[in-house]
């Protein structure tokens, strides 16, 4: 009988152990999915939610008590770092852009420091928008082109002035009414989330952040 037992005794212990094994491998494939779930779920928060977190932010910053203020003049919405973000990103939706780009370009070149500043400046924004077939060509007319041609090789702060002026009477006259009916802006002022726009590709041009803390390199226009 003791024989007995003690033969049994190994078979025991090796379903034991083949049990003990079985109950490991387990354990350690449950433990490798945890970890596998939470090494991916950071992941997939950051590529799929990441951005949209990124757009709600924007969109709850703006109230809509503050967007209907946009509506109470055209410098007012300018005025306003959101506004003249949405008012881009509307400009962007009829492609005439390089309207608020040139306004804005001509805001910044006016905090210029020193001839050199101002030469390089002057030259960049002449390339860019003024002359025929510049890349982000803004419509004048030939009488403010040709002034601002002639007076390119010695600029002053005030050189892009007529230019300005004329751009911002048409975004007000034009761009700004048809904004304050688009569903960006109705959107704003009714607190809804924005929705996507779908837009063309261009070539790189100027946002409006780029301006906000705008150094004194001439190298951002090149």
């Amino acid at each position: 009988h003791h024989k007995i037992q003690n033969a049994q005794h190994p078979i025991k212990s090796y379903k034991r152990s083949e049990e003990t094994s079985k109950e490991a491998k387990i354990r350690a494939k449950e433990k490798r999915n945890r970890l596998s779930l939470l090494v991916q779920k950071p992941e997939f928060h950051e590529d799929t939610c990441s951005s949209r977190s990124g757009h709600l932010a924007k969109e709850t910053r703006v109230s809509p008590e503050e967007a209907v203020k946009w509506g109470e003049s055209f410098d007012k919405l300018l005025s306003h770092r959101d506004g003249l973000e949405a008012f881009t990103r509307f400009l962007k939706t009829e492609f005439s852009e390089e309207n608020i780009e040139f306004w804005i370009a001509c805001e910044d070149f006016k905090k210029s420091k020193g001839p050199q500043q101002i030469h390089l400046k002057a030259k960049a924004i002449y390339e860019k928008f003024i002359k025929t077939d510049a890349p982000k060509e803004v419509n004048l007319d030939f009488h403010t082109k040709e002034v601002i041609t002639k007076s390119i090789t010695q600029p002053t702060l005030h050189s892009f002035d007529a230019a300005q002026s004329r751009v911002y009477q048409l975004m007000e006259q034009d761009s700004y009414t048809r904004f304050l009916k688009s569903d960006i802006y109705l959107d704003l002022i009714e607190g809804r989330p924005q929705r996507p726009t779908n837009l063309r590709r261009r070539s790189r041009s100027f946002t409006c952040n780029e301006f906000q803390d705008v150094q004194s390199d001439a190298a951002i226009w090149l």
